[in-house]
């Protein structure tokens, strides 16, 4: 393996800590401020590098996805022998986690690095992350601020949902009984439950929560 760079080794050890400390890798655009790039062109360019040299390897078929291998060099940090494989998906905005909002998703604005493994992917093809605002699912253990990594599919009763309720989003928890029409159920005393008066469509949904600590 040929010898990294000591910027290599920085953007290296950066992202081995951030994914000890939250289970994933860093964004590009964490890793660009973090080393005050000029723009994710740099980023990718440095990651390529390492990719190169035999660091991180590309997961096949999978854009922006790598796994991180045990370096040979004693002076690099330590890595953990099972090497943890991640994907990178779309961050699409924000969801209501309170009342519903008519604020929807307008397109791509970030991207996240997701230990696929936590995140539980079905597909991950098309999996999608939004920014939580609000406190209706706090009893959930889904707070303000985390990110939740949303998969498009048919919801059960009891999944918690990214949803849309009469043209308004929201996350709440999908309630189906037999016979019975579906509606949304807060994790929240303090909110009510939500039922639709024209429409009740799922969007995706929640396979796991993001955190920052």
């Amino acid at each position: 393996m040929k010898d990294l760079t000591q910027r290599q080794k920085e953007i290296l050890e950066f992202i081995e800590h951030h994914e000890w400390r939250n289970g994933y890798w860093p964004s590009i655009r964490e890793i660009q401020e973090k080393f005050n790039f000029a723009s994710t062109n740099a980023v990718m360019g440095h990651l390529r590098a390492l990719e190169k040299k035999g660091v991180i390897e590309r997961i096949a078929g999978q854009a922006r996805t790598f796994r991180i291998h045990r370096p040979e060099e004693s002076d690099l940090p330590d890595i953990p022998d099972d090497a943890t494989e991640v994907v990178d998906v779309p961050v699409y905005g924000a969801i209501a986690a309170g009342y519903p909002d008519r604020v929807e998703p307008a397109g791509e604005i970030g991207r996240l690095q997701v230990d696929i493994r936590t995140a539980g992917f079905g597909n991950r093809r098309t999996s999608f992350a939004l920014q939580v605002r609000g406190e209706s699912m706090v009893d959930a253990e889904i707070y303000d601020g985390d990110m939740v990594i949303i998969e498009p599919r048919e919801p059960r009763d009891g999944d918690i949902v990214a949803a849309l309720i009469d043209h308004e989003t929201t996350l709440k928890r999908y309630i189906k009984k037999p016979g019975e029409p579906p509606y949304l159920k807060a994790e929240n005393k303090f909110y009510p439950e939500l039922y639709p008066i024209t429409e009740l469509t799922v969007q995706g949904v929640a396979k796991a929560v993001v955190r920052s600590l």
